[in-house]
């Protein structure tokens, strides 16, 4: 059997299958790229499934930029039931037969659309004092978590599915939305089941897009494997590739000549607070630039000076 080449530094985007963590998919990536310089942009539940980014060796650094994308997501909501994790994993604690009047689901969802003030799954990732909001969960904690701001620039409702659940009648929602990073899809689920009276909990989740990077780039976990097995080499993004999920500045040969030196040339638009990326007259992607004042400075560098 040939033995593939390391693969190169740069963004693979990996369709996830169900039931892995998004932590076991980087470690199955450490052994197919042949590198211990692996992680991920935003973190997926097990029973979720869709776009996970990964970055491998240098692109690793593009990765705290990268999770604060928006991402948008297809998701089921079961309304009529409510379990300890927001979600299908969870322990069913309560069921309400569903009969919503005319209109009622349209306004709660319009009402869960816009910036709104969200609190987090107590099964969260976020940290308490050090640990995970889920650990303490399990540990038989009670966990309350603070609301933050968020952004559900988009809430649309493709389908309703009359359900029964060992009988209650219950309603399946399929729903898309587009969200700011740091939203919990589950959490919309809950408090969307909890505006209408009837409780809600997600059934199914899939994430579409994270920035511009979408289903259609990404390849299944399985066929990385069996492509690696016949020494195929991963289909990797060029570091070049953020330019697709940031905010891009063309630079003169000038100006990239300056950034890998670690000096600081003018902001294009100062004042803006997203990450840049600073792309030469080839392509290469230079820097990450934080333009949020006149002189724009480098967040981390890529190509090195004389390059």
């Amino acid at each position: 059997m040939p033995t593939p080449e390391p693969a190169r530094d740069g963004l693979l985007l990996i369709d996830k299958p169900p039931g892995w963590t998004s932590h076991d998919v980087v470690a199955k990536a450490r052994g197919l790229a042949g590198t211990r310089r692996v992680g991920h942009a935003g973190t997926l539940d097990p029973m979720a499934t869709g776009v996970l980014v990964l970055g491998i060796g240098r692109a690793t650094k593009l990765l705290t930029f990268l999770v604060g994308c928006a991402k948008s997501y297809a998701a089921t909501i079961r309304l009529g039931a409510t379990t300890v994790t927001d979600d299908a994993e969870g322990e069913l604690t309560a069921r309400t037969p569903v009969a919503l009047a005319p209109g009622a689901l349209a306004a709660a969802v319009a009402a869960l659309t816009g910036d709104i003030e969200q609190v987090p799954s107590a099964v969260s990732a976020i940290k308490i004092d050090g640990q995970r909001a889920y650990a303490r969960v399990r540990g038989g904690e009670a966990v309350a978590l603070a609301a933050r701001p968020v952004t559900i620039s988009r809430f649309a409702v493709l389908a309703e599915r009359a359900a029964d659940l060992d009988g209650t009648p219950v309603l399946d929602i399929d729903v898309e939305v587009d969200v700011s990073s740091g939203t919990y899809v589950r959490a919309l689920a809950r408090d969307l089941g909890a505006a209408l009276g009837v409780g809600g909990h997600l059934t199914a989740l899939r994430r579409t897009h994270v920035g511009r990077f979408g289903l259609d780039q990404c390849a299944p976990l399985d066929d990385l494997v069996a492509g690696r097995a016949t020494g195929r080499s991963l289909p990797v993004l060029g570091l070049d590739a953020a330019a697709h999920a940031l905010a891009v500045r063309e630079l003169s040969a000038a100006e990239a000549r300056e950034l890998t030196f670690g000096r600081r040339i003018p902001s294009a638009e100062p004042g803006r607070t997203e990450p840049v990326a600073a792309l030469d007259p080839a392509g290469r992607l230079v820097a990450v630039l934080d333009e949020s004042r006149p002189q724009a400075r480098s967040r981390v560098v890529f190509v090195a000076a004389n390059s």
